[in-house]
């Protein structure tokens, strides 16, 4: 009788630790080995762009500097002239903009430009309260965070901080922009 209550005592005991020390063994090995649950797919339809550039610290001088003040921006770069690709952009971040709602007091569009100036008609016309900008180191600035495997002409997102926080392709869908826009300003406690 003692032999069997040796062995249903030591079964106890060692039912007790795997219970206590299985969880964190089983752990450890995901964690060491990579074979870790990991996510299906991406959150997000943007690039992060990291490390984080405060605009205002890399750029005391620059003209977007004035516009940060508690808005979240939606920077569109075109260094040439603003041709039809250029002007569906611009549709595509007006678009964007309404398409967030009663979000979209929260979001500017600015439009940054190179040498060759904006149809001011059209851009009056099309596209009210679009902020036009002609800053070549703020556009230098753009252009080196830019994901090396992205084209340019994308647009760029810019927080309430001055922080250069995302970078969409040029083409993408503006539906999949908005989502991760939204998906910030929700989390975001500032703008």
């Amino acid at each position: 009788m003692t032999k069997n209550k040796d062995i249903r005592g030591r079964l106890q005991l060692t039912l007790i630790a795997t219970v206590f020390f299985g969880p964190l063994i089983l752990a450890a090995w995901l964690y060491f080995s990579g074979q870790g649950l990991q996510p299906g797919g991406r959150a997000n339809h943007g690039d992060l762009l990291e490390p984080i550039v405060r605009i205002g610290e890399v750029l005391p001088d620059s003209a977007i500097n004035q516009h940060i003040d508690g808005a979240w921006l939606l920077v569109y770069e075109n260094r040439g002239v603003c041709d039809e690709d250029c002007e569906h952009a611009l549709y595509t971040l007006r678009q964007s903009r309404l398409m967030l709602g009663k979000s979209m007091d929260r979001l500017e569009r600015v439009f940054l430009h190179g040498d060759t100036a904006p149809d001011t008609v059209f851009l009056a016309d099309e596209h009210a309260g679009l902020i036009t900008l002609r800053d070549s180191s703020f556009s230098e600035l753009l252009h080196n965070k830019k994901p090396a495997t992205q084209s340019a002409g994308g647009y760029y997102l810019v927080d309430p901080l001055g922080n250069l926080v995302m970078y969409f392709r040029p083409d993408i869908d503006p539906s999949d922009m908005v989502e991760d826009i939204k998906r910030l300003l929700k989390l975001s406690r500032i703008g």
